[in-house]
């Protein structure tokens, strides 16, 4: 993608996200920026400044500043994305929290973070039962109704000083991934990350102040906030904020608002395969339409090839994880695609090391690494696991690849034993413990499947304790009350044995083999 040219806006250093907002409102306050509510709602460059200062003042008159953290339990939205920018104007860090988890995995982020504040809607109130318990650093609470935002706990205070210079090195955003413990760490992402990786972004996709952006992944996650957000603006470009994917309509939404890019993972892609199996529907105009981008998980190549056919636009695969704040890599198009790779780095240092942390050559396997200013600054409150993933200068990600003699990267496993279903992320730990916890569950093991639309699809295999009987949805219900439903297995199989190593771990390999 690097052939179209970017346009350079005036100014390309900034000392924080607030000050790339305000350049490109200064450049073209008039323009439309963000298009949401399916086209009911939109903000020009200077009006979405305007809403961002009238939100961050709210914040501040309930004694939230510069260093605190504010959780942002909302659907895609207008304010979801407002919010964000009025935590990065104070120097506040903004907490997204997946609003797909049950109330207990909730409860555990704002509590972890020490979250001051929370803002929130009506719908995902009751994810909140318990909070006042659970996390006794929330002293304010925000509800968004109907475009209006309400405080509902909480007393407004004297505008706290808003003087706290913010820096590049100052936290931004902390961004929970789930760990291998099966408790999620919080990753500490600074403002210059997200600069550094907007830059990139933006730059190698040659993005400029003509593009439209579809923003249809969650917003919290990094790849919605990053790919379709700070790398837009990076470009002086507009948003269209979709609350969600919908298959059935997405051309149309392209066709209406002139898209000129969306973000996607595999799973987006193959369902629009299905969906559109002749190709793209009648009345749709997409000749304004780019590409696609795709990441969060390896796209199948034949998923590639048949949506370029059907569709005629072309698919930009990447690699990253919240640690790399975004992406780390592209795969160029045209003659410089390399079918099955991740591409090539885009601005930050890419290495295979061995378990030794020794370089390893051309078509060695080994554990992908990585070093560059889009990097994490750490994990919140867990010195260990951020010295481990940072040993030898460099971050560790856990995932296994090599690269060719040209520098092409190639992801082919994972280090550790973690589920990739439709773009999230998700650990067989967590999911044991869940079933350990049943009283007629003796042993367990869960595990990521092939699946032709998500990707994985996760299954458990049980042990039950001798004398108990137990069926297969009793165990799935179990789960359901406890895990956001993506995690929860979708099939369970009752086994006599589960193969171990002789040091007790899971031989993921041989139970996969049972279920082919």
């Amino acid at each position: 993608m690097r052939s179209a040219k970017m346009q350079v806006m005036p100014q390309d250093s900034f000392s924080n996200i607030d000050g790339l907002l305000k350049s490109r409102g200064l450049c073209n306050p008039a323009k439309e920026f963000l298009i949401a509510q399916s086209g009911t709602l939109r903000f020009t460059y200077s009006e979405f400044v305007a809403e961002v200062e009238k939100r961050a003042e709210l914040l501040a008159s309930l004694g939230i500043k510069k260093g605190d953290r504010v959780s942002l339990l909302l659907a895609n939205s207008a304010e979801y994305f407002v919010s964000y920018f009025a935590c990065f104007k104070l120097g506040a860090w903004a907490g997204p929290v997946n609003s797909l988890l049950k109330h207990q995995e909730i409860e555990y982020v704002i509590s972890n973070s020490e979250a001051s504040a929370v803002i929130t809607t009506p719908e995902l109130l009751p994810g909140l039962r318990n909070i006042q318990s659970a996390a006794p650093s929330v002293r304010a609470m925000v509800l968004i109704e109907d475009g209006e935002w309400k405080v509902i706990a909480g007393n407004s205070i004297p505008a706290v000083s808003r003087s706290a210079e913010v820096s590049l090195d100052d936290e931004a955003v902390i961004i929970y991934t789930s760990g291998t413990t099966g408790k999620p760490k919080g990753v500490m992402l600074t403002h210059r990350n997200m600069l550094a990786n907007a830059k990139q972004i933006s730059e190698w996709l040659g993005l400029n102040e003509n593009d439209r952006a579809l923003m249809i992944m969650p917003l919290f996650h990094v790849n919605a906030v990053m790919t379709t957000g700070l790398a837009a603006l990076w470009a002086g470009g507009s948003i269209v904020l979709e609350p969600r994917f919908t298959a059935s309509r997405h051309w149309q939404i392209i066709s209406e608002h002139a898209v000129t890019y969306f973000g996607s993972v595999a799973t987006m892609l193959s369902m629009l395969n299905h969906t559109w199996a002749d190709g793209l529907p009648a009345g749709c105009d997409t000749s304004s339409l780019r590409f696609a981008l795709c990441g969060s998980a390896p796209v199948p190549v034949e998923v590639i090839r048949a949506f370029e056919s059907k569709f005629g636009c072309v698919v930009v695969e990447g690699y990253g994880l919240s640690e790399s704040t975004c992406r780390s890599t592209f795969n160029p198009t045209g003659d410089g695609r390399r079918p099955g790779s991740v591409g090539l780095p885009i601005g930050n240092e890419m290495r295979v090391f061995d378990d030794s942390d020794n370089e390893l050559g051309p078509g060695k396997i080994g554990e992908i690494v990585l070093r560059g200013p889009n990097i994490m600054k750490g994990y919140y409150k867990n010195a260990a696991a951020t010295e481990q993933a940072f040993r030898s200068g460099w971050f560790h990600t856990g995932d296994l690849g090599y690269k060719d003699e040209e520098g092409y990267f190639y992801i082919v496993d994972r280090k550790s034993d973690m589920i990739i279903r439709a773009g999230e992320n998700i650990y067989p730990r967590e999911i044991d413990e869940v079933l350990y916890s049943h009283p007629k569950v003796k042993d367990a093991a869960t595990i990521g499947v092939p699946h032709e639309i998500y990707g994985e699809e996760v299954k458990a295999f049980v042990i039950l304790r001798e004398g108990c009987e137990a069926s297969e949805e009793e165990l799935m219900d179990y789960c359901k009350e406890r895990l956001a439903d993506f995690k929860c297995p979708k099939t369970v199989s009752f086994v006599e044995d589960i193969p171990k190593g002789p040091t007790g771990k899971l031989l993921k390999r041989e139970l996969l083999r049972s279920v082919s």
